[in-house]
């Protein structure tokens, strides 16, 4: 049998285009997708409590290989009882495999068809992460999702260094699924090759032929315009399996969600609601609000009317005005409960529309809702 079956249904298929509702079940439970993972990059999403998540209706977060790895390190962690005991989330977690990190850090690493060879952002250590070490690391924190190494391509880039690049990431794939121990913890591949799509449908091709439990489509959002981002995922899709979940990493705004869930993508992280909400921009049904401007100092209305989480329920946007701009640490925490809400609330919101057979015009809907403004 495959594998797929086991872990990855599709139960609802949008009529007008690639949008899917599904259930990815792993060892920490069932996840309904789409699905956005918060993004808890060192064992924290950042200002809020595991508790929060749960409140929020969060299903999955996302740790990351690299900064565990190198702090407080995974051997410590694993002794620790795992990532999920470590850090009290006991529902899914998937894990980034340090790729873009180590893509984000270009100044401090080496990329060699052995791994990569890098110095710690934290106090210049050498360090080595190979496509081996990547998975060992995160079968030590004990992920229900492990991602692969792999070599993100900047924009822009000529195709011959594109193609190199992608050719790397396949043979460190294939490394990787030979290096796995657990085949409890699932084992994403990630379609790499940069904005050339003929790159990109022969990576799809050739983590097909491995055999993965779900692929991940790497390299987007890197300064590309959001209408190439769209074309390279619509390139892609076609070439990967229907029966297995496909993961955008790295994106995105609620409009990115939007039209990716269009075009068949079933899993998204980004930290840009947390983020966000730490610089004091919110997300509402209607658009961006910036909750420093100076309109909002004497607003009794909550940041959104039709929203109904904890800060929405209890606070005005004078308040949140008066917090942010007073540099009080709960204006950290009330804004990433409403962003987050919002983001959840979204998934929901499309999930639903699916499974009705209405997401085209719930598309509709949501990008003209979004130019009315808060």
């Amino acid at each position: 049998m495959d594998r797929s079956t086991l872990h990855f249904t599709v139960s609802t298929r949008s009529s007008e285009c690639r949008a899917r509702a599904g259930r990815l079940v792993t060892r920490h439970g069932a996840i309904q997708t789409p699905v956005f993972m918060p993004v808890g990059t060192q064992a924290s999403v950042k200002a809020l409590t595991p508790e929060d998540l749960l409140r929020l209706g969060a299903q999955i977060i996302l740790g990351n290989t690299y900064h565990l790895f190198i702090r407080p390190g995974h051997e410590l962690i694993r002794k620790l009882g795992g990532l999920h005991r470590f850090m009290n989330w006991h529902r899914p977690i998937l894990t980034d495999s340090g790729g873009f990190q180590i893509f984000s850090l270009q100044e401090l690493a080496t990329i060699t068809e052995e791994g990569a060879s890098f110095r710690s952002h934290l106090d210049g250590a050498r360090l080595h992460l190979s496509p081996e070490d990547a998975i060992q690391v995160q079968e030590a924190l004990g992920s229900d999702i492990m991602m692969v190494l792999d070599t993100c391509i900047p924009y822009p880039v000529d195709i011959t260094t594109a193609r190199d690049a992608t050719a790397l990431t396949a043979r460190w794939a294939e490394r990787s699924l030979a290096a796995r121990t657990n085949p409890e913890q699932l084992l994403f591949g990630i379609v790499q090759g940069g904005m050339f799509p003929e790159l990109r449908q022969e990576a799809a091709k050739k983590l097909v032929d491995m055999g993965f439990d779900g692929y991940a489509l790497g390299g987007l959002s890197v300064g590309e315009p959001a209408e190439m981002m769209y074309d390279m995922i619509e390139a892609t899709v076609e070439h990967l399996p229907a029966s297995h979940p496909v993961y955008l990493m790295g994106v995105g705004t609620p409009e990115n969600l939007v039209e990716a869930v269009h075009r068949g993508v079933d899993m998204f992280d980004c930290v840009m609601p947390t983020r966000n909400a730490r610089n004091g921009m919110l997300f509402t049904s209607r658009g961006r609000l910036v909750i420093k401007n100076s309109r909002y100092r004497s607003d009794e209305r909550q940041i959104d009317e039709e929203c109904s989480c904890y800060t929405c329920a209890n606070y005005s946007r004078a308040y949140l005005r008066h917090l942010f701009v007073s540099r009080e640490i709960l204006a950290c925490q009330l804004n990433s409960i409403h962003n987050l809400h919002y983001y959840c609330n979204l998934m929901r919101e499309m999930r639903q529309a699916i499974r009705e057979d209405r997401f085209g015009s719930f598309r509709r809907e949501f990008h003209a809702r979004q130019r009315t403004g808060p």
